[in-house]
């Protein structure tokens, strides 16, 4: 019960109401300790850390939330120049015939971020 509570702020939208049930988030967690390849054990020195099925899916889930965070930077990056760009061409005052539709593209945005 805890994680999925722990987790719940932090859902995209567009999850389903019973995404963090208990229930789902334990067989969400099943599926990825049944998907992942358990390390193999390392004979070695008396202390040595040797790395758990738990490490393996916490290094995997972080790669992939890392590149999902880049594509999102990298998205609204690109759309800030865009902004920035039609921004300058409007104060120049060569997009007058486009302002209302420039500003239903901006506010759509807008709604999206929030």
């Amino acid at each position: 019960v805890s994680v999925s509570r722990a987790i719940k702020p932090f859902a995209e939208p567009g999850r389903p109401p019973d995404w963090f049930s208990q229930k789902h988030c334990a067989s969400q967690y099943s599926e990825l300790l049944e998907t992942t390849e358990t390390p193999k054990r390392k004979r070695g020195e008396k202390g040595e850390v040797v790395e758990t099925v738990e490490d393996v899916i916490v290094r995997k889930l972080t790669a992939e939330r890392v590149e999902e965070l880049k594509k999102i930077i990298k998205e609204t990056q690109e759309k800030y120049r865009q902004l920035k760009k039609d921004a300058e061409l409007i104060q120049a005052g060569h997009m007058d015939n486009r302002l209302e539709e420039l500003c239903n593209e901006i506010m759509m945005w807008v709604i999206e971020l929030f």
